[in-house]
Order: C-alpha cells, then structure tokens, then sequence
C-alpha cells in the first residue's frame, strides 16, 4: 500500500514533470475534482497537492538526500531554490569548504576569549566584592553551562552547512526568521561599537600628552566624552574595516594565526606582572568583600552575565561550525571554552591584583594599566596585542552575524561586505563609552539585558530542531518560498515561535526597566527573573514553543485530497 503522505519534489519523478510541463491534456484522476480544468490549474492543484502531502505531517518521509548521514552534506538544488532566500553567502557549504579541523575550531575560540573584554569581565566580578577565586569559579560555571547550546547549535550547522540565518527559518519561518537573525545583530552591532571604542584607547596612549592635556581632551556634556577620544576612536574604526573587506576566508586566516601570538602576548603580561609584585600572594590573599547572603544575591546575575557573554556566538555558531570537516572537529574545538575562560580570568584577576602592589592601587582596565608601563617598546608592543585581541574577536563575534543577518534579509542587495559596513555604522551610534562607564552598567545592564533578547530564541531553535524536528531538515523548503513549503507557515511566519519569544521576552522587562531607571520598583519576582533572564527566557520561550508546535502537529493532521498514484494491495 502506498503511504498516505509522501514527500518528493516534481523535479525529481519524470511522471509528475511531465504532467507539470503539459499544455493540453484532458482532465484525469490526478487532478482534483474541486478545480476546473485549464493548463494553469492543472499545473497549480498538482503542485498543490504535492506540497500537500508533503507537509500533511511532520513524520513524513523524505528523500534520503534531504537528510545527512554521518558527515555529509545533503545535496543542495540551486535551480530549485528561491533567488530572494539565497545568495553565495547562505546557501550551504560545499565539501570542499569544509575544512575546519578542531584545532582551528579551537583557534577561534582562543582568538575571540583573549581579549579586552574578557579581561574587563574578570576584573568587574572582584570590583563587586567577589575574591578572586569565586570570580573564576563563577566564569568557569558559565561557560562549562554555555558550552552545551553552543555544541547543540553548532551540530545543524555541521550536519547540512547551513548558517544561522537558514537554521532560524526552520522554527520562524523563512520571513519570521528576520526576527530573531536582527535582534541578534543588533547585539552584535553594540558589541561592535564596544571593542572598537577599546581600540580606539589603545590609539589615545600613542598620542603625546601635550595633546591629551588640550583642550579637545574635555568631556563635551552632549557628546559623552572628548572629542580626541572620539577621533581615536573613529579612526580604529576605519582601520578595522580593511580587515572585515576580506569576508569569512580572511578572518579564518586571522584567527589561526593570530591566536599563538596572543598567546606568547598574554604570558609576558602576567610574567610582568608576577616578577614586578613578588609573586602572586596578595592575590591569592584577597577574600570576599560579601557576606553569604550577598554573595549569592551577586552570583546569580553574574552567572547570567558570563553566560550572555558568549550567548551571541552560542546562537549563530552556525555560521562556523558550516565549515567544519566534522561533527567531531566541532564538538572537540569547542570544548576548549570552558578552559580558556577559566585560564585567561586567571590572568586578568593575576595582574589586575598585582597593580595594587606594583602602583599602590587597583587599575582593572588593561588599556590604562598598559598607559601606566611606559617605554616606548613596551607600549607599541602593547598597542600591537591589543588591536590584534580586538580585531579577532570584534570580526568573528560581532561582524559575521549581523552581516549575514542582513544578506538573509535581502540577498540580491545585501553582501557579507555591505552587511559588515552597515553594522560598523549602527556600532557607532550604540555609544559604547556609555555602556562602559561602569562595572554596574556593563554587567548588569548591558550584559544581563540584552540575555532576555538572545535566550528565548536559543530556547526555540534547540526545541525545534531537536524535539519536534528531530535534527530532520528539509533543505529544498528552508529555500523555498512556496505556501505549500514546510517553513512557510503563516505567510512565512510560524505564530507559535513569535508567541513564545515574547512569552519569554516580557516577564524579564520590568526588572530591566528598574535597572536603568526608567521606574523606581518592582515586585521582587521581577527582579529575580532579571537576575536570572538568560535561563528564564531561554526554558520558558522553548517549552512554549514545544506546547504549541505538539498541539499544532494534532490539530494540522492532514487527509490526502486526491491520490496521486493508485493505491495497491
């Protein structure tokens, strides 16, 4: 007996294509009795009722081309794909642009955690009273937990060479999934914004002080900071474009090479900083400046801090992982995260403690410290790890996904190079020298904020992909713009993804809105579910979803409308 739900595309049976291609037929058993016969409605029920029985259930069968054993990409039909939802830079990878073996994969992950930031991080956790080993404990913790969507997220992205763009299209649907691909860039905009204004400090220590001490040093009120601040930081952000112009190749080049050189960098910091204090005792010396009650009260939302951190890079690991040779190479160099994090917020809390001894105060910003060093070799050096710090995390974390947000958004206009140029911009009107004016307003404010937007869609993409999809794609309909395709769902928005996204969304804004004071108190549930936005949004927004995707697959239980071939005993 033939199964009542098929799945094939007409392209692929000679029968069907040539039915589809007639001019002048007469009305046959194929054709629905519901539509009068014409040659264009003949075409249109037949594709109607192919599209039909191939979505009748998510159970369905599908071609074993759709569907990659082990490591192979499926086969990708260009012909058959839509030009508005593909371009050079969406469609998947080729097998012989998979070629990211762990230790690169690996590489990555060195190049974008030794950074600024990073060291910043480590140093805001004890400049809110944790001592130094709670802060790397609380670190460590984060990312051991990041580590499981960050490899859950990868593995479509190594199993059908799809970036995150494609992969969103399959739990919002070709259209909805402009939703959560531009929230994610406009994270990866303010991000942008914030490690190129760091680079443009680094530039502000080359500059003699006769200049610093002028007057174009003083803060303009409406401004927020000087205008020789600003000029630096403009300027770093014009140099850093001619490494963006190279698109993805170019960056894989960056970050293998460069992550040996930080490296080498890193290790002569925290020896500069163990030979000048002595060692590192009065590190290891400092305790808690919190009591118990306290301690946990900061350690949740920092726990959510250190997990929003790299919560950008856990949704569009895709957009990598698509290279990779295997899911092994993806999973084995990702799992150095949890490592390198806890090694490098050692070295940041290392010779962040030493300057109390070395200066006879705490000087938390690496910029400002490297400023305190002196020498001119010393400072070059310095100014050269830092731009290169900078430039491999601010070009892998914060370019890549906003630029093919945007070429998902419309692909015959948009390019990597032109998405990456418009996200330069948006960084700069993010006014970065705000968000980092304090430990407080970076931590709790823009880190734990902007986790209520990134959790929830995490949540619904693991949710569909694993438990109602199965790790099942359909690559032909993830490109395809037909109201008959698997991913078009309401005029190409999937209702229940956009309701759980906001059901995880909304609980977390009026504890956000207490934190920058937009209103002056909230019920305490609030503020607990802020603490914790990251892990609320994120199971909150994927159980819903998962409900309403359950009670949708009951509802939409189909009937064949007329049988395309005859049935047999």
């Amino acid at each position: 007996m033939v199964s009542r739900c098929i799945s094939f595309h007409p392209h692929h049976h000679p029968f069907l294509s040539s039915l589809l291609i007639t001019q002048t037929s007469k009305p046959t058993s194929y054709i629905s009795s519901e539509t009068p016969f014409s040659p264009r409605k003949t075409s249109f029920s037949l594709t109607q009722n192919i599209a039909r029985f191939r979505t009748c259930t998510e159970k369905n069968f599908t071609p074993m081309a759709l569907h990659p054993a082990s490591n192979q990409t499926p086969e990708f039909d260009e012909f058959d794909s839509d030009p508005t939802l593909t371009n050079d830079d969406l469609k998947p990878t080729s097998p012989k642009e998979r070629t990211l073996s762990w230790s690169e994969m690996a590489s990555l992950w060195i190049g974008l955690v030794v950074g600024v930031p990073s060291y910043y991080l480590a140093g805001s956790l004890v400049d809110l009273g944790m001592a130094w080993w709670q802060g790397i404990a609380t670190v460590v913790a984060a990312n051991m937990i990041l580590l499981i969507p960050l490899v859950l997220t990868g593995h479509p992205g190594t199993a059908y060479g799809i970036p995150f763009p494609v992969l969103a299209r399959s739990a919002f649907g070709i259209r909805g999934a402009h939703i959560p691909t531009l929230l994610r860039a406009l994270v990866g905009c303010g991000w942008y914004g914030i490690e190129t204004w760091i680079g443009g400090e680094a530039i502000y220590l080359l500059l003699p002080n006769s200049i610093k001490s002028s007057s174009l040093s003083q803060t303009v009120p409406w401004l927020g900071t000087s205008v020789l601040e600003f000029s630096c930081f403009i300027l770093f952000w014009v140099a850093q474009l001619t490494s963006v112009w190279k698109g993805m190749e170019g960056i894989r080049e960056l970050e293998k090479y460069s992550a040996p050189v930080l490296m080498l960098l890193t290790g002569c910091l925290l020896t500069w900083a163990y030979v000048n204090a002595g060692g590192f005792g009065h590190m290891l010396t400092l305790s808690s400046k919190l009591s118990s009650s306290q301690f946990w009260s900061l350690f949740f939302p920092s726990l959510t801090a250190n997990i929003s951190f790299w919560a950008t890079l856990a949704l569009n690991i895709p957009d990598f992982t698509r290279y990779a040779r295997s899911q092994t190479d993806q999973i084995i160099g990702q799992a150095g995260l949890p490592i390198f994090m806890g090694v490098f917020t050692f070295v940041g809390l290392a010779v962040t403690s030493s300057t109390k001894v070395i200066f006879g105060q705490v000087i938390s910003s690496p910029i400002q410290l490297l400023g305190r060093i002196g020498g001119f070799t010393t400072t070059i050096l310095s100014i050269f790890g830092i731009t290169l710090a900078i430039i491999t995390t601010n070009i892998a974390a914060n370019v890549v996904a906003p630029a093919n947000a945007l070429v998902n958004l419309d692909p015959s206009r948009f390019t990597f190079r032109k998405g990456a140029l418009l996200t330069a911009l948006v960084g700069i009107a993010f006014q970065p020298w705000r968000l980092l004016k304090s430990s407080e307003s970076f931590v709790y404010t823009w880190l734990v904020g902007y986790s209520a937007l990134l959790g929830p869609i995490g949540g619904i993409i693991l949710a569909d992909y694993y438990l109602v999809r199965r790790t099942k794609l359909s690559l032909v309909d993830l490109y395809s713009s037909s109201p008959y395709a698997a991913y078009y769902y309401s005029g190409g928005y999937n209702l229940a993804a956009v309701a759980a996204l906001i059901v995880g969304i909304l609980p977390v804004i009026p504890g956000f809105l207490q934190k920058v004071g937009v209103v002056s108190k909230v019920s305490d549930s609030f503020v607990v579910i802020y603490n914790n936005a990251w892990f609320f949004s994120f199971f909150s927004a994927g159980f819903v979803y998962w409900v309403l995707s359950c009670l949708r697959k009951k509802q939409n239980k189909c009937t064949p409308l007329d049988p395309l071939l005859p049935s047999s005993a």
